[in-house]
């Protein structure tokens, strides 16, 4: 079902895309092929590791002076990754076994958590909640390191679990439900899910098809908005698309096949790296990332 409802969420993103591809063939306005292509492919190729595409795409494009319109940014985030996202869905679905239950509820917690977060969170203390979750991200990836050393084995419960029941399920809906609700501050839904996974016990692998899958049924939507306004740039947003493919199979690749020790460790790299981002983005007087963007 979950796979079903993915495809009919692809197909009516595609139509618009490529119909507007069509539309505009002639002109897909500004930006270099070599250099956006490049610049899919890397940030698609770490995006599928959890460390995310929209912070590092932006830089990006800033560094190579890309970006003439800061108004098509919030556009190029949502419409370029969309493909390669649901990609990541697909393959760690497929590949990745996880408690059917216990994947439907959390994806569609984090959902339903977007679709209100969208009208109640942002009222909320921007920098202060990205601070605070940024330190939280810290703290927990110190008693992570304590698991994986052995310093703290009260953690993890064996990590092997595929699927939750009874209060963890409760928890774990209710967490993701409010993860789901941050996006719409800019916080990242990737490196908190991680964390969620891991200290309840389960494989750390299962983070990934819940996280892809949340973030595959949200970008649909937010992207066809842009391309029906015409809101974005064509060639990067093309161009990120096809070498993003690539990157998210090479990267995918290495992750389904990488040992659960090593796995734990790149997650905790992660949720460090993430942490300290969202630490500096609370500490700036203005986020980085315009707010109709928002990273999964």
């Amino acid at each position: 079902m979950l796979l079903g409802l993915l495809a009919i969420l692809f197909l009516y993103f595609l139509f618009y895309f490529v119909r507007d591809l069509i539309a505009h063939r002639h002109d897909l306005g500004y930006g270099s092929w070599p250099v956006n292509l490049g610049i899919g492919f890397i940030v698609d190729f770490f995006d599928v590791f959890g460390i995310g595409s929209f912070a590092t795409s932006t830089m990006l494009l800033n560094v190579t002076k890309q970006l003439k319109h800061d108004k098509h940014l919030p556009g190029i985030l949502n419409v370029a990754f969309t493909i390669p996202v649901m990609m990541e869905a697909y393959i760690f679905i497929k590949n990745v076994e996880v408690e059917p239950i216990t994947l439907f509820s959390l994806i569609f917690a984090a959902i339903i958590g977007a679709a209100i977060g969208g009208r109640l969170v942002p009222k909320l203390p921007e920098r202060k909640v990205q601070t605070y979750l940024g330190l939280a991200l810290l703290v927990t990836a110190v008693l992570m390191i304590g698991k994986q050393t052995g310093f703290i084995d009260f953690l993890g419960s064996g990590n092997t679990a595929v699927g939750l029941e009874g209060g963890k399920l409760i928890i774990a809906i209710v967490l993701n439900f409010i993860f789901g609700a941050l996006m719409t501050l800019g916080c990242g839904l990737y490196a908190p899910c991680m964390v969620m996974v891991f200290m309840l016990g389960m494989n750390p692998i299962v983070a990934f098809p819940v996280m892809m899958g949340s973030a595959a049924a949200l970008m649909p939507v937010a992207a066809k908005e842009f391309i029906m306004a015409g809101d974005y740039a064509r060639k990067i947003s093309l161009a990120f698309t096809i070498s993003g493919i690539a990157g998210v199979l090479v990267a995918a690749n290495l992750i389904v096949n990488m040992d659960l020790k090593l796995l734990t460790w790149v997650i905790i790299v992660v949720v460090i790296y993430t942490g300290i981002t969202y630490i500096r983005k609370g500490l700036k007087n203005k986020g980085d990332i315009p707010k109709a963007g928002q990273e999964a």
